[in-house]
């Protein structure tokens, strides 16, 4: 299995004064200075949810223009329809215009395009059926700002329009329309640039209501889904619409996704962003994914309770065909890398792949071989692919670069489309390689871990129940990773059927019971009695009324010795205190100062080198802190700062080790 860069902060934690004055638990605390947040006041804004914290939606570059014009469509009875896209975003944002503007008295017909007929934005086929079907305005969500084409189509045939989006402009060349809105328009000063789709038709809707009260109160639960689902940071105005969405999907959520939740096996008192990200949008997804959108947009919509479960029911099903497909297509492509990993961007095509599933697939592999990868389903000489970057890689640019041989390509860094003609695809594959091998990022830590814990006492009840008030995670407001490191293992266990592995640890004589889904001890090379590094999420476990902590694991490691090792040999005071579970002993000395006293001894060059000269069975750590130590007291001497070339030094009588600045830092943590 490939083990994993990982990044240890050895800095000690640091809890505000003021944070823990307004009642923070010092974890929470600790966490909170980390991301910026180091009053009372600010925690306070932080945690507490407003209609007074959300910003004015005329402050969006033509939204007065769009008010204007959906007014008038509202006075004159216009037949109005509502334009989105096949995703979680687009389809909620479908559903909230479309109830709003019936709530109002008009016939609002939406339009969802199918992903393998129509694909992605607006097309002209749909708005001349859209016209012919008596539609006089149309109103994009979540789609639109780079429909110029489009835009002036509908012109020609009398059909206004209305553009509201959230994504990048393009060239900058806006659609002629009524009204483009987008928080995204170079020249937009909305202070919220990262609004969802749905975000923005949902300000669409307070601007045309003249408050925001109304509108969130009914429909805040389907901001929250559509802003979730699109992976939008969690933080600002966006934090307050989700933490707003969250407490109607717990308390009165509308009839379809209390049946979907119910369907999902989702409590209402236990939900989280996590629960919309990993339980809800998948199965809104897979309509999208399975040309079966009508069956999210009913759901949504629905007032019938049975229409809802039924619903609810066939997403479902709907998911796990999803599921299937996808495990499917994921399987037949490691068949086609032989089990190899690859030495550039994993590029793999075929006729038989689900065009609506090969993003998820390309996901998984870019994770299982830490590459970039691109699959593409051909029908006949055409294909179209899902792009998934890894690492850093810019997948954006590395297309453009290789744009010769494609016919089309849109999207960011982190994921793309593309268009290809079948007998592009080796030349593509050669010029990706090329480009990637002479762009190729560098290596960055997969496991980034928050704060190390040395002192057990920070994963108490009230500690960890205190890290709930930093909800909703998601993208921007990560759940806290934190990390124990040297810990010993001392019980393992197979649970799940095997597919599980629960784990005990010990951090200076307190005992945690932890879990890591999906993996096997023999997978990870463990066994009860080794030294390893623990990355995890710690949280509250309930069972028969009694309350106790799980470590959630995200990764597990052998220990690893060498970064403390260094920053002690260096003499970076600031990461000492990391080390104190090694603090050495007075039988420690002596056996490090035996070793000094043999002929010719010198401190190694580099860390390395230092740790194979520890006296067998002493734990690395333990051996450079007695060097620091030998060193503050004098019996070590060189020149420098770092220990490294040092050679023993004579002194008459004993040295005072205890007195040193370094033992009583190492003694008082």
């Amino acid at each position: 299995m490939r083990e994993k860069i990982w990044q240890i902060p050895y800095a000690q934690p640091e809890a505000p004064e003021d944070l823990l004055r307004s009642g923070c638990p010092p974890l929470l605390a600790a966490i909170l200075r980390l991301r910026g947040v180091t009053s009372g006041a600010q925690a306070q804004r932080l945690f507490c949810a407003s209609c007074d914290t959300l910003h004015n939606p005329l402050l969006l570059r033509d939204m007065d223009r769009a008010v204007a014009r959906l007014h008038r469509a509202i006075e004159d009875g216009e037949v109005v329809a509502v334009y989105g896209d096949y995703d979680v975003d687009g389809i909620t944002s479908t559903c909230l215009l479309t109830d709003y503007l019936r709530q109002k008295g008009l016939r609002c017909l939406p339009y969802i395009p199918s992903r393998d007929n129509e694909g992605y934005g607006v097309n002209a086929a749909a708005l001349g059926a859209l016209r012919e079907q008596g539609v006089s305005l149309v109103i994009t969500v979540d789609c639109g700002i780079t429909a110029r084409d489009e835009a002036a189509y509908a012109h020609s045939i009398g059909l206004d329009m209305i553009i509201t989006d959230h994504h990048e402009c393009g060239s900058g060349i806006l659609p002629e329309a009524c009204a483009v809105v987008d928080p995204k328009r170079e020249d937009d000063s909305y202070p919220n640039s990262s609004l969802a789709g749905v975000g923005v038709a949902m300000k669409l809707a307070c601007a045309c209501e003249g408050g925001c009260e109304e509108i969130l109160r009914r429909y805040s639960d389907l901001v929250a889904v559509g802003t979730v689902a699109d992976v939008m940071p969690l933080t600002g105005e966006n934090r307050t619409l989700v933490q707003m969405g969250l407490a109607k999907l717990k308390e009165a959520p509308r009839l379809g996704l209390q049946a979907m939740m119910k369907e999902a096996g989702i409590e209402p008192h236990r939900l989280t962003a996590s629960s919309i990200g990993f339980g809800l949008s998948p199965r809104l997804n897979a309509a999208g994914r399975l040309g079966q959108t009508d069956l999210a947009l009913s759901l949504l919509i629905t007032e019938d309770p049975d229409e809802a479960a039924r619903l609810a029911l066939s997403l479902c099903e709907l998911n796990r065909t999803r599921q299937s497909i996808e495990t499917e297509i994921w399987q037949e492509a490691n068949a086609m890398l032989s089990g190899q990993t690859p030495d550039g961007p994993i590029v793999l095509s075929s006729a038989d792949w689900n065009q609506g599933v090969i993003g998820i697939a390309a996901s998984r592999l870019a994770e299982q071989y830490a590459l970039p990868a691109i699959m593409i389903c051909f029908h006949g000489d055409k294909g179209k692919g899902s792009c998934r970057s890894y690492g850093g890689f810019n997948l954006y640019d590395a297309l453009a670069a290789c744009s010769e041989h494609l016919s089309g390509f849109g999207g960011h860094a982190l994921a793309a489309g593309l268009n290809i003609r079948r007998d592009q695809l080796e030349s593509f594959r050669a010029a990706l390689a090329e480009y990637y091998h002479s762009h190729r990022p560098e290596p960055v830590p997969e496991v980034l871990c928050d704060l190390l814990i040395t002192d057990p006492s920070l994963l108490s009840l009230e500690n960890v129940a205190a890290l709930d008030r930093l909800e909703p995670y998601g993208s921007e407001n990560p759940r806290p990773v934190l990390c124990l490191s040297g810990v010993r293992v001392e019980a393992l266990s197979a649970v799940g059927g095997g597919k599980h592995l629960r784990l005990r640890v010990e951090l200076r004589d307190e005992r945690f019971e932890s879990i890591f889904f999906s993996h096997t001890a023999r997978e990870l090379g463990l066994q009860e009695g080794d030294l390893i590094d623990l990355a995890f999420t710690p949280q509250v476990n309930e069972f028969r009324g009694n309350r106790s902590i799980q470590l959630l694991v995200t990764a597990v490691r052998q220990h690893r010795s060498e970064t403390l090792c260094a920053a002690i040999l260096e003499g970076r005071r600031e990461a000492l205190w990391a080390a104190a579970p090694w603090c050495p002993q007075r039988t420690d000395f002596v056996r490090v100062w035996r070793l000094m006293e043999q002929p010719g001894f010198r401190v190694a060059e580099s860390c390395d080198a230092v740790l194979r000269q520890a006296p067998e069975g002493m734990e690395p750590e333990r051996f450079c802190l007695s060097l620091a130590v030998l060193r503050e007291a004098g019996l070590l001497t060189g020149d420098g700062a770092a220990i490294y070339g040092l050679r023993a030094a004579s002194i008459e009588g004993k040295a005072d080790l205890e007195a040193t600045g370094l033992m009583q830092l190492l003694r008082s943590c």
